[in-house]
């Protein structure tokens, strides 16, 4: 989701390139109907498509989005920045995307074998699924941090909690400790979770596609961040503070710490 970078970095996305390899077996309705999802995303956020590149394609279709985003001078945020004793946040709630993908997968032989299929009420079901196909950027809430220089750093949860925690971490070169009972989970991804007999910390952590914004602010703006958020209307949540280097990467839950295991996904491996 090209719009996720743009969002961490507090950026107003502007331009849109795509480039497109198309294989024999597409028509031209698969490529109309390509591009109506592509444009109707774009006008979301007032993003303008201003070139790239098509040619075809012997496999499968090849797809690749670049996204043009702007900020202020010296203003974008970064995974670097953060100082110990920030608190670390998250918006909106994590593991929905990865529960509704789960879902998707329980009928097929990608799914993870079960004896026991999941029964969601509709409403929960319907969500989940939305969550996964229909991800919001937080685009609004970076560019607050932005604009209001409330965030020492930032970065997209693409790849998951565990994951990319460590990525900010490493590029600020600092530690954290998170408190697992505090990260916000939907009722959707519980029941979800629930139903069939795993953690919905788990997902959390290991889920990445809900395409949230993982920041950190100083204790002395806490309050105002709190403040203006719940005054915009964002969902945020503290779920841990930043710690020394040595410190490692922690995880709290039950008075007990041990350190955060990187169970999303990595890159090359």
């Amino acid at each position: 989701m090209a719009n996720l970078s743009v969002a961490a970095m507090g950026a107003v996305p502007r331009y849109l390139l795509i480039s497109l390899a198309i294989p024999k077996t597409w028509t031209r309705p698969h490529i109309h109907e390509l591009y109506t999802g592509l444009m109707k995303a774009c006008r979301l956020y007032d993003v303008t498509l201003v070139g790239g590149d098509t040619s075809a394609s012997k496999a499968e279709l090849f797809l690749s989005i670049t996204l043009v985003g702007a900020t202020s001078r010296r203003r974008a945020l970064f995974r670097h920045g953060a100082n110990v004793g920030d608190y670390i946040y998250v918006s909106g709630t994590l593991g929905d995307s990865l529960a509704g993908l789960t879902l998707l997968m329980e009928n097929t032989s990608l799914g993870p074998s079960r004896k026991k299929k999941s029964k969601l009420s509709p409403t929960h079901r319907a969500f989940l699924l939305r969550r996964h196909f229909r991800p919001t950027a937080r685009v609004a809430e970076g560019q607050w941090l932005n604009e209001k220089r409330l965030a020492s750093a930032a970065i997209d949860l693409s790849d998951g909690l565990s994951g990319d925690l460590r990525h900010l971490c490493e590029a600020s070169r600092v530690g954290a400790e998170v408190e697992l009972d505090k990260i916000p989970i939907s009722p959707a991804c519980r029941a979800y979770a629930q139903a069939i007999g795993v953690s919905p910390i788990q997902l959390a952590l290991t889920g990445g596609e809900d395409y949230e914004l993982l920041f950190t602010a100083s204790p002395r703006d806490g309050k105002k961040v709190e403040r203006q958020a719940r005054t915009r209307g964002y969902r945020i949540t503290p779920i841990g503070t930043i710690r020394p280097q040595r410190f490692g990467i922690q995880m709290k839950t039950d008075g007990r710490t041990q350190p955060l295991q990187v169970t999303s996904y990595e890159h090359f491996r």
